[in-house]
């Protein structure tokens, strides 16, 4: 058997041990699903009238702003999915199993790639609640066959880069109580871009902030993709920026697992 072919054995091993951990431990997926649902009930029945009226005009009110701020939950869900992965991977890095996995003849990315994996799978299941939640509450999609099509491939891309991101997050923090804060300043993000205003409403300073950061082009493409509304130059923006993502977030977890194997 090649080299390719063990590791592809070993990480479909590894993808295993992580989905029996998950379904073992129901309690954090659906904690992982339950706040981007809190966070849509409070803004939609707390929050929707006004906001609703601000967007929609003086017809406007909870129905126009359920469709406003659905793309926003559906990326803070793809956020709340890595807390779980850096937790994950903090766990095993600090009790022990990786010295054990040391001992072993298995490839050593097949660890890292059992969790990207894994929390892609979560992400994508937790997204198809949360977006199905959104639509009995009044969410209304206008996507096409083929929107739909593009949606869960840009979804996918979105969840495998900030996937990466958690992972080097989780093998960054030294306990699992550190991993669990890390990445809380990406689920705040949302709130300082288009996610639940227009950025036209903003201070200038904000709105400058507000539409060069990297979570303004994701939700301005999911919200494209879903409503039929232009997504102009947010697309390319997506792409690069979960490019940049992926790509420092895999280096950089290469490198902290490299040199945790080698001390």
């Amino acid at each position: 058997m090649s080299t390719m072919a063990y590791a592809l054995t070993d990480s479909a091993t590894m993808l295993r041990r992580n989905l029996r951990r998950m379904i073992r431990y129901p309690s954090m997926t659906v904690l992982l699903v339950g706040m981007p649902v809190v966070l849509l009930l409070l803004f939609v029945y707390v929050f929707g009238g006004a906001l609703g009226a601000g967007i929609g005009g003086p017809a406007g009110g909870r129905a126009e702003y359920v469709n406003y701020v659905t793309p926003a939950i559906i990326l803070m869900t793809i956020t709340s999915v890595i807390q779980g992965t850096s937790i994950s991977v903090t766990m095993d890095m600090t009790e022990g199993i990786i010295d054990r996995f040391r001992t072993m003849a298995i490839a050593r990315v097949s660890v890292l790639t059992g969790h990207v994996l894994g929390s892609l799978l979560q992400a994508m299941l937790a997204i198809a609640a949360v977006l199905g939640f959104a639509v009995l509450i009044g969410f209304r999609p206008t996507a096409g066959p083929g929107d739909w099509l593009a949606l869960t491939g840009v979804l996918a891309m979105m969840s495998f880069a900030f996937v990466w991101l958690a992972v080097a997050l989780g093998l960054a923090s030294k306990t699992v109580e550190s991993s669990s804060n890390v990445g809380m300043p990406l689920m705040l993000l949302p709130f300082v871009g288009s996610g639940f205003v227009p950025t036209d409403s903003m201070p200038t300073a904000l709105r400058w902030f507000a539409e060069y950061q990297p979570f303004t082009p994701l939700i301005e493409t999911i919200r494209g993709l879903l409503l039929g509304t232009p997504i102009g130059a947010s697309g390319w923006l997506a792409v690069g920026w979960c490019a940049v993502i992926t790509l420092g977030g895999y280096l950089w977890s290469r490198r902290l697992f490299n040199r945790e194997s080698t001390r």
